[in-house]
Formats: structure tokens, C-alpha cells, sequence
């Protein structure tokens, strides 16, 4: 194992999901699954998103799921009926699971989010309360997948999460296994953004998509970011995995997205091209994960911030500023003695 892998791990230690909170969305997600089946003309509940697919990252948030309605119970209900709208539906689920999970967990409440119930429970596990999402699903009269709520419209959306996660857990163990890591990974760089460029499903079809057989854990990781990279600069689209939905789409504009990934493409390539060097190695992955590792190269922010605590006097030079040398006298920023600024 080089450096790059070896570090990727020291990342991954960092936001793996901790297993108190992940068995409670699981036992939450379960609970709420459980009560929905009741609901009028419900056909099945499924598990969908990071939960179903073993993806989840530190902290743990909603956990997902759906309940499949039976259009033959709502006639008017959908695209496939005459058009009604799903927020009335939506609302009557919400009045079942309600104090059906209050039986369990007495301070929850459910309110809705954009596909459907959205239950609070209340009570935190290890400094996190995990939420479960309620998709509410309906059959299609024509074509694969399900009809699913977008509430913000008051619409309906074709889309097939069931097959989305049989898609994304398929192959070997091996090359699952280098998928769902890959894939938290990628989770975690993005969300270093205050405006993050993808939603976790988008990164999970790009690891689906160009992860193999046989690669490592830091060369499928470079592999996604790079080709990942290369489609979003051509401008080609990202089409659904189950050819049901539309198109992926980004969070934020193409060019500012492109960007993003090219820069941690060639910070992984940087890595894998002097994986025998730690501190290389170091440098080149604190570019991609700032927010979990340190670089140690002398001209690093943070080693010049390093400097700056030390109470002598520090020469401009020594701090790689142009113009006349000088010497620049550290001081201590109002309101936090640790501050180097």
C-alpha cells in the first residue's frame, strides 16, 4: 500500500459514519417502513440513498426510504389519473405516521420535505437525532419506475430508486467495496464547500458509472474525479443510470464545477505520482481534503501560520512575500489566543 492509499484511509477514519447513530437510522428507517404498509393501498415500502447503498458519511442525516401506492386506490392521483396533485396525500400519510411513531419515540413530529413525510424523532444517538425521508411512490400505467412527489411544485416526477440501489450495490464484493468507500469520499470533498457542486446521488452515479474491477481505492478515486472532470468541461450530460428520470443535474454552475473537479483530479494524480513520498503525498491530497489533512511543505498556509506563533520576529522572505525584506512581528488575534492572525 503507497502513501496516497494510506492517507485516503486517514481520511476515511475521519467520516466514516459512527455505528450508534448509523444502527439507529437504520432502526428508525425501519420503524417508519413498518407503519407506513398500513397506509390505504400501499403495495411495499423500500430502503433507498445512503442508507440501502452503505454510503453514508459522519454526521449521519435522513435516512431514506419510500412506500409504493397502488394507483388503482387513487384513480385521480398522478400524471397516469387525472393530474391531482400529491400534497394531499402526502399530508394523510404525514397524519399516520405521526402518532403511529410517537408509540416509540414520544417527542416525534412529522412535517414534510420535498418528497413526501419527513419524520423527526427527537432524541439524539451520540450527538445526532437522524431523520427518516418517506418517499411516497406510485406505479406507472406506462413505462419503468415509479411516479414520486415534488412537494416544492406540487408535481409529479418519474423516477425508479429501487432499481437505482440494486444498480449502485451491484458487482463483485471487492469492487462494492471500493465503490461505497469512493463514494463517501467524494461525499466529503464536496460538502467541504459552503455551496457544494453535487448531490450525493450525482456522485453516486459517476462511481457506479467509471469505478472497475480491480482498481484500488485511490486510483477509482482519481478515476471518478478526472473523467467526472472531463464531462462536465465537455458539457455532456450525466443521464439516470435507470433511463427514467432526467438528466443529473449540478448544484451550481458548469464552469465553477468543472473547476472543482479538474483541481482534485490532478491533486489525486499529483498524490499517485509520488505515492512513495509521504510528505508529497501530503501536499498534494491537503489540496483535495483541506479540511482533514495538513500540508507539510514549508510554503504551506499552515506551515507559515506554524511560524507565525513563534514569538521572535519572523523575516518577510522566510514567509514568501515580495517587495523589501522586512522583519514582521507576530501578534495574537483579539479573542482567541490560539489565532495566528
Amino acid at each position: 500500500m503507497g502513501y496516497t492509499e494510506e492517507t485516503l484511509n486517514d481520511v476515511r477514519s475521519q467520516i466514516d459514519a459512527h455505528s450508534e447513530p448509523l444502527a439507529e437510522a437504520r432502526k428508525r428507517l425501519a420503524l417508519v417502513r413498518a407503519k407506513a404498509i398500513a397506509f390505504r393501498g400501499a403495495l411495499r415500502t423500500y430502503a433507498s440513498g445512503s442508507l440501502a447503498q452503505h454510503t453514508f458519511i459522519h454526521p449521519i442525516g435522513d435516512g431514506d426510504g419510500g412506500v409504493v401506492l397502488n394507483r388503482s386506490f387513487y384513480p385521480n392521483l398522478g400524471p397516469d389519473g387525472s393530474g391531482e396533485a400529491p400534497q394531499t396525500v402526502a399530508d394523510e400519510m404525514c397524519a399516520l405516521l405521526s402518532p403511529a411513531v410517537r408509540e416509540v419515540y414520544p417527542e416525534a413530529r412529522c412535517s414534510t420535505s420535498k418528497r413526501g413525510p419527513k419524520l423527526y424523532f427527537g432524541q439524539p444517538v451520540d450527538g445526532q437525532d437522524p431523520t427518516v425521508d418517506m418517499v411516497i411512490a406510485l406505479t406507472r400505467k406506462y413505462g419503468e419506475g415509479l411516479w414520486i412527489p415534488n412537494l416544492h411544485t406540487n408535481k409529479w416526477e418519474a423516477s425508479h430508486p429501487e432499481l437505482h440501489v440494486e444498480l449502485f450495490t451491484s458487482g463483485s464484493e471487492s469492487l462494492r467495496r471500493t465503490r461505497r468507500r469512493v463514494i463517501r469520499l467524494l461525499k466529503a470533498w464536496n460538502k467541504q464547500y459552503n455551496q457544494p457542486a453535487f448531490s450525493s446521488h450525482n456522485l453516486s452515479v459517476w462511481a457506479w458509472e467509471f469505478v472497475e474491477s480491480g482498481m484500488g481505492m485511490a486510483v477509482a478515486l482519481g478515476t471518478v474525479l478526472a473523467k467526472a472532470a472531463s464531462r462536465v468541461e465537455s458539457g455532456a450530460a450525466t443521464i439516470d443510470p435507470a433511463k427514467v428520470s432526467n438528466n443529473v443535474r449540478l448544484l451550481i454552475s458548469r464552469e465553477t464545477a468543472a473547476r472543482r473537479l479538474r483541481k482534485a483530479a490532478n491533486g489525486l494524480t499529483d498524490a499517485l505520482e509520488h505515492d512513495d513520498d509521504l510528505n508529497a503525498v501530503l501536499s498534494a491530497l491537503s489540496g483535495v481534503y483541506w479540511n482533514y489533512l495538513t500540508d507539510p511543505s514549508p510554503n504551506s498556509l499552515a506551515s507559515k501560520a506554524a511560524i507565525l506563533r513563534k514569538p521572535q520576529p519572523i523575516s518577510t522572505t522566510t514567509l514568501g512575500l515580495g517587495g523589501m525584506a522586512s522583519l514582521v512581528t507576530p501578534t495574537r488575534a483579539y479573542g482567541d489566543p490560539k489565532s495566528p492572525w
